[in-house]
C-alpha cells in the first residue's frame, strides 16, 4: 500500500490568523505536523498544500520541499476538504505516483503518538473507505441540550426522536478528532469524501487528540504540553 501524508495548510485561517505558522512550543505549528508524518515515512511521501508562500517559506526551510502552490481555488472559505485532497491526489497521478491511501494530517492537530499513526494505518484495507480518529466523550450525550432561540433548552437526544437513558447505561459516545484521516483513494475519487459509508474507527487517548481552533484551544494545548501532560509522542 503506497500511502500520500497530505498536510493541508492555507493561508487564511480565521480563529487564529497564521496559526500555522505561529511558534507553538518551539516551532511552528505545522511542523509538529510534518514531524509526525516524518516519524512513520520518508520525505517524499509527505506533501504540504497551501496557497501560501509565507507557509512554503516556513516548510521549505525546515527541510521539507513544497511540490505545489494550491490552486486559489482550493484555498477559499467555501472550498471543501474534499476538494483539496482530491487535486493533490490528482496532481501526483499527473506527475507518474498513484497512491493507493492519503494520510490527512490537519496541522492544527499537534499531538500525534507514533503509534496511533502506526495503528490507524494497521486497521485500515481496501474493502473500507477510511479509518478515522475518534475520541471517546466525557459525558454521555444524555446530558447534552439542544438550545431554541437562546432561551429554552431541551435534550439534544429529542431531536432524533429519542427516548431518556439514564446516564449510567447511555451508550458511549466518541467525536471526531481531526488528527486522524486514512482515506481510500479510490472511493474518494469515485464518489467523495462526504458519502463514505464503511468508517473505521480508531480511538486515541483524549489528550492526544486536542485540535486548536480558537485561542483557548492553542492555551489549553500549550499547558498540556509545558507541564508534561503529553508524554510521548
Amino acid at each position: 500500500m503506497k500511502t500520500l501524508f497530505l498536510i493541508t495548510a492555507r493561508g487564511g485561517s480565521k480563529g487564529i490568523p497564521r496559526k500555522n505558522i505561529l511558534d507553538f512550543c518551539g516551532k511552528p505549528l505545522i511542523c509538529w505536523s510534518i514531524d509526525a508524518a516524518r516519524r512513520v515515512t520518508s520525505d517524499e511521501n509527505i506533501c504540504v498544500s497551501t496557497d501560501d508562500q509565507e507557509i512554503i517559506d516556513v516548510v521549505e526551510s525546515y527541510g521539507l520541499k513544497v511540490p505545489f502552490v494550491r490552486p486559489a481555488e482550493y484555498a477559499t472559505d467555501t472550498a471543501s476538504h474534499n476538494d483539496v485532497i482530491v487535486h493533490a491526489v490528482k496532481w501526483y497521478q499527473e506527475h507518474g505516483i498513484d497512491y493507493d491511501t492519503t494520510f490527512l494530517l490537519q496541522p492544527t492537530s499537534p499531538f500525534r503518538r507514533k503509534e496511533d499513526l502506526e495503528r490507524a494505518m494497521e486497521l485500515y484495507d481496501p474493502s473500507i473507505d477510511e479509518v478515522l480518529g475518534v475520541t471517546k466523550l466525557a459525558n454521555p450525550f444524555t446530558l447534552m441540550h439542544h438550545v431554541e432561540g437562546e432561551e429554552f433548552i431541551e435534550p439534544a437526544f429529542a431531536k432524533l426522536n429519542g427516548t431518556y437513558i439514564r446516564r449510567a447505561i447511555a451508550p458511549t459516545i466518541y467525536e471526531n478528532t481531526g488528527s486522524i484521516y486514512v482515506i481510500n483513494n479510490k472511493a474518494l475519487l469515485e464518489y467523495g469524501l462526504y458519502r463514505f459509508k464503511k468508517i473505521r474507527p480508531c480511538v486515541i487517548p483524549t489528550l492526544y487528540g486536542v485540535d486548536i481552533d480558537t485561542l483557548d484551544d492553542w492555551a489549553y494545548a500549550e499547558f498540556l504540553y509545558k507541564t508534561g501532560r503529553i508524554t510521548e509522542l
